[in-house]
């Protein structure tokens, strides 16, 4: 079958041919779960809240203006859909106090992303990334992992491109922090 793009698909969608969702659906159904899953951290949750997501993205494909990338739109959904749900559950996460995090420099913490060479560093970078509020989580994993720009992350989280700068200088100096207290244990 010939692949075509997004908008090929999305207009031929809005414009009642819906067998077309299915090719959106296999082109996005694993990387949204797995962002669900890293975010939620439950399997079946994961799996629920991305039917969700796609029965949204279903529902109000016709809103879909074009104002930023198709990509960028159900991701957005998808972080909005995640964060809610675990919002809703209320888990506690480990807090980190001020300080530890002011000792850090900016240079420390960014290493840190450079350092995945073995898979003991990922599989603690894996830990540590648990052990972060759903939110924070999400964030750098949306930078890091699925390669999105501050632009894309604002459009994404309805945060301003300052207020992501400052989160994920925060968020690598925790995870610095973290890592550094796994590795003195």
């Amino acid at each position: 079958m010939e692949l075509y793009t997004d908008t090929y698909y999305i207009r031929r969608i809005q414009a009642g041919d819906v067998k077309g969702f299915a090719c959106l659906l296999d082109k996005y159904s694993r990387p949204i779960h797995s962002l669900i899953l890293k975010v939620v951290q439950n399997q079946e949750d994961a799996e629920e809240l991305a039917q969700d997501t796609f029965m949204k993205v279903f529902k109000n494909l016709a809103s879909f203006k074009g104002d930023c990338s198709f990509s960028t739109w159900i991701y957005r959904i998808a972080y909005n859909t995640a964060i809610s749900s675990v919002r809703k559950k209320r888990h506690e996460f480990l807090t980190i106090e001020e300080t530890a995090l002011d000792n850090v420099s900016e240079e420390e913490a960014a290493n840190l992303f450079g350092q995945t060479d073995s898979t003991g560093q990922v599989r603690r970078l894996e830990i540590a990334l648990e052990q972060l509020p759903p939110d924070e989580r999400a964030l750098i994993l949306l930078f890091y992992w699925k390669e999105k720009t501050i632009e894309e992350l604002v459009s994404i989280t309805g945060l301003t491109a300052s207020n992501i700068k400052v989160k994920l200088h925060r968020i690598r100096k925790k995870l610095f922090v973290l890592l550094n207290g796994m590795n003195h244990e």
